[in-house]
């Protein structure tokens, strides 16, 4: 609605609108101005009582540490504490708020039905030291989840325990230098492309490889004859994202990968983007050496906030004698974990081990819950929709933003446009302000870097037709302005708790510990 009342306020205005009147507490409706907890309590109160503690004596056992100065900290009640909390988690976007366009990331829904699963009292309780005889429910569900995962990729065998993309990568790369140490092949270059993901160089250089670019061509994809020029005995390996972070599928893989065996090296796969193929491709037919899945992705684990990730590595044939350490395996009717290795088994050659235990039951738990209610037929299905979304936010926004990739035809599962073709001084940044205003989270912005400017959207398939169309109505929105060179979206966002912030500064120096006012000021 566009009321106006007798003061002249409209009330879709908020707390420092132009033209709008500021209300007394901050708060515009429901879209709370929560202070700092430390601006709400007083240091000089608590929420409970507690009788004065005496001096500490000469034997106290605290020593040197007991508290020589108030802490410090806001005393609140009960009450008080909740409304806090809650108020913030008010302001912060969630999948279960919304689309959530992050290209690269695949923020999908996640089943409550996983979730419910990986609470039960076998799974969720369970403590990694507990003897086997105790745990073989959970050891055959890891083995059940190894089998699907072997199966899907076309690889001989996988390792479990890595915790996220990125450490995946390590163990991949680890068991690749096993591998040419075995032969007494030292070499010292791991080749990356420009469209890989952003982990792949520094994971090579974590590892001790040199890395080097490996350019991409015009329309997005790996220069093959590139590559084949660079390849000699100095190289270990190729590391490759496909789909690639351009949102394209790298069709000459199996020519790279021919190529870079043939120059004695090996192939690592990011498998950050499986879910755009799941059921479709099997990268150890595409000659894949190592790859890693992200389960959150593919899989639908709970992404982020620093929690239980986890990132299992698939190997091929040749890998298979390096991976690390745990694994299980099914003697019998029993579920062994092998954790040591011996000179008379197949894992005599392991590099060592990534975790000092298996892995995060839970996001295993939650992974397999979402392939058996899917089935061999679901999952072929969700790569489909996921590129099938992605193709019709690409086909809804090409005729208002820049395409880069357009014309090299279908994308994946992820939609990339750049801002080329915005009005004078607007940027990328001024679409990605201007979309929180519609009530979204802004998609990745500025990555990849092969893109000037660039927008990387990835619906899922988890988002209906009805919510896209909703998403792409916003995002059309905000270009045409910034097309038009609306001046309004250059101070954009307008209807957030907080406006546009110089978040370069907030990097660089941050304020990471409040300080009272009052007492800096008398301090000054």
């Amino acid at each position: 609605m566009n009321a106006i009342n007798s003061s002249g306020w409209k009330p879709e205005m908020g707390s420092g609108e132009p033209g709008g009147a500021a209300t007394f507490t901050g708060n515009r409706a429901l879209m709370l101005d929560e202070a700092l907890i430390f601006e709400i309590g007083s240091t000089e109160t608590t929420g409970v009582d507690f009788a004065d503690s005496a001096a500490p004596t000469s034997d106290d056992r605290l020593g040197n540490l007991a508290r020589s100065a108030p802490i410090g900290l806001p005393g609140l009640s009960e009450p008080e504490t909740v409304r806090h909390y809650t108020r913030l988690s008010r302001q912060n976007y969630a999948i279960d708020l919304g689309l959530f366009p992050l290209g690269s990331c695949t923020m999908k829904h996640n089943p409550r039905l996983n979730e419910r699963m990986a609470r039960l009292p076998g799974f969720a309780d369970i403590h990694p030291l507990q003897p086997i005889d105790t745990v073989q429910g959970a050891l055959a569900l890891i083995h059940q989840l190894q089998h699907w995962l072997v199966t899907l990729t076309g690889m001989d065998s996988v390792a479990m325990s890595p915790k996220a993309g990125a450490h995946g990568e390590l163990c991949g790369i680890l068991a690749i230098r096993a591998a040419l140490e075995a032969r007494g092949d030292v070499r010292q270059v791991i080749l990356v492309p420009e469209s890989a993901h952003g982990t792949n160089p520094a994971t090579a250089a974590f590892a001790g490889y040199r890395v080097e670019d490996i350019p991409a061509t015009e329309e997005g994809r790996v220069n093959l004859e590139a590559l084949k020029a660079r390849l000699g005995p100095d190289v270990a390996g190729v590391m490759i994202t496909n789909p690639n972070t351009c949102g394209l599928f790298e069709r000459d893989l199996c020519e790279i990968s021919d190529a870079v065996h043939a120059a004695g090296g090996f192939v690592y796969c990011d498998g950050a983007n499986f879910n755009a193929i799941v059921g479709r491709v099997r990268p150890g037919d595409l000659g894949v050496d190592a790859m890693h899945i992200n389960l959150h992705k593919t899989f639908s684990t709970p992404h982020g906030g620093g929690g239980p990730g986890s990132g299992p590595v698939v190997f091929s044939k040749a890998l298979t004698p390096f991976a690390p350490l745990p694994f299980v395996e099914k003697s019998g009717d029993h579920y062994v974990l092998v954790e040591e290795e011996t000179a008379q088994d197949h894992h005599a050659s392991a590099f060592g081990r990534m975790v000092a235990f298996h892995g995060q039951m839970g996001m295993f738990t939650r992974a397999l819950s979402y392939i058996l209610s899917h089935g061999a037929d679901g999952l072929r299905q969700v790569a489909e929709d996921a590129v099938l979304n992605a193709n019709y936010v690409l086909r809804s926004l090409n005729s208002v933003l820049d395409a880069p990739f357009g014309a090299s035809g279908p994308c994946m599962h992820e939609a990339l446009f750049s801002d080329d073709n915005l009005a004078d001084g607007f940027s990328t940044l001024d679409v990605a302000k201007g979309l929180i205003d519609e009530g979204y989270h802004p998609m990745t912005v500025y990555f990849p870097l092969v893109v000037h400017g660039a927008m990387l959207v990835e619906p899922t398939e988890t988002e209906s037709k009805a919510a896209l169309d909703q998403f792409i109505g916003a995002l059309r929105s905000v270009a045409e302005r910034a097309k038009a060179g609306d001046a309004a979206l250059k101070s954009a966002p307008h209807f957030a708790p907080r406006r546009r912030l110089d978040e370069t500064l907030a990097a660089r120096k941050p304020v990471l510990a409040w300080k009272d006012p009052q007492l800096a000021q008398a301090a000054e």
